[in-house]
């Protein structure tokens, strides 16, 4: 089947907004076109994509997956297009995708100095798929934290940072310099594994509220510091390794030379 890019897009704003008049409200269409939209889009996929009550609307596990397929999809083709419109106005371009908490810009800068012709972007990465855009081609480099799925890449390890456990500043556990992990027996752990968050603010406002507490890299709990929670050192919990990363068929004269820059500069840092 020919995939309509357009319905997919119509089917992520309403994945997103829950609501059809206000899906339809920030595509700037009717909502009986919208409606009759997805409709169209779940009849040529077969499958039903959302469940509608007349005051909500919720993704089926079929548009669950979509709606999380389609992230990567979209971003991909709207990153095609930034390419090719770049060759046409005789552009170069260089991405850096990078992980929450690390921090790019000395190296960005220090790349600039030298190659003032390249434009430079950044792209933040999402926590569970942090090579993704370096593999939809969104991005030519990453500096990135372990673990990611490193096949088919060229790896260069940067240097490592302690991780921390994040929980509210009324836990009894604050009062504590350090933990270990044997003080986290019997706590409520959010990970990946009981609880998938779409974003680092939504974890941290999880904790927050008391939901559970978190283990993550230092950086992440210095740059989303906040006055009511807590970071304690763990002092039997390995460091996680940082890396430049980028794909090993990339060649460009901009990817290598940007590499060699930011290895020194991140290193010396």
């Amino acid at each position: 089947m020919d995939f309509d890019l357009r319905k997919l897009r119509y089917f992520v704003a309403v994945a997103e907004q829950r609501h059809f008049g206000r899906a339809a409200e920030r595509l700037y269409i009717a909502q009986p076109v919208l409606s009759r939209q997805i409709r169209a889009f779940e009849q040529e996929l077969s499958c039903t994509l959302l469940e509608r009550t007349t005051r909500s609307v919720a993704l089926t596990p079929a548009g669950e997956q979509l709606y999380q397929e389609a992230q990567g999809l979209l971003a991909a083709v709207d990153a095609a297009v930034r390419r090719v419109h770049d060759i046409d106005r005789g552009v170069q371009r260089l991405v850096v995708a990078f992980s929450p908490g690390l921090h790019v810009s000395e190296a960005i800068r220090a790349f600039t100095a030298r190659h003032p012709d390249v434009e430079t972007d950044l792209i933040p990465v999402r926590w569970w798929e942090p090579d993704t855009p370096l593999r939809d081609g969104r991005a030519q480099v990453g500096y990135l934290r372990r673990p990611f799925d490193d096949s088919g890449l060229r790896t260069i390890p940067i240097g490592h940072e302690s991780r921390v456990a994040c929980m509210p500043a009324t836990h009894p556990l604050a009062a504590h310099g350090e933990l270990t992990r044997t003080d986290l027996d019997g706590e409520h752990m959010l990970d990946a594994t009981t609880r998938r968050t779409a974003s680092l603010e939504q974890k941290f406002e999880l904790i927050a509220a008391g939901h559970g507490i978190a283990i993550v890299p230092s950086s992440v709990a210095q740059a989303y510091s906040r006055a009511d929670l807590v970071h304690r050192p763990l002092t039997d919990v390995p460091p996680v390794q940082t890396c430049l990363v980028a794909p090993a068929d990339r060649h460009e004269k901009p990817v290598r030379e940007f590499i060699d820059i930011a290895t020194a500069t991140l290193r010396a840092s």
